[in-house]
């Protein structure tokens, strides 16, 4: 059993709903290239990490941006940001609070937020 209960990021109007969300609670976004194996190792470090009681007000999203490029760019223009593989992001006030990409991915940083 997965210890991360994704929600599938796979269209833009998602966005819209992230940033509603994330004025009550925090957004995470993960996009992860499914064609890199730098990706897939960050993913399972990242998802072996997750707790969800220290997580619990934390809503999770996954981009396989292989297949949704045109959303992954949509997040780096909405939130000032540029496009990075694998790059986590957390979304709190319409704002990311957070982002890093490959090495720099810190499930305990993100943990504190």
């Amino acid at each position: 059993m997965p210890k991360i209960d994704w929600n599938q990021l796979n269209n833009p109007t998602q966005l819209a709903e992230i940033k509603a969300l994330s004025l009550t609670q925090k957004v995470l976004i993960f996009k992860h290239s499914t064609t890199c194996g730098v990706s897939a190792m960050a993913l399972r470090a990242f998802e072996s990490a997750w707790d969800n009681t220290e997580m619990e007000h934390t809503i999770p999203y996954y981009l396989d941006l292989k297949a949704y490029r045109a959303i992954s760019n949509q997040i780096a223009e909405d939130f000032a940001v540029q496009h990075q593989s694998p790059q986590v992001l957390v979304i709190q006030a319409e704002k990311a609070i957070y982002h890093a990409s490959h090495q720099d991915i810190d499930y305990d940083a993100i943990a504190e937020l």
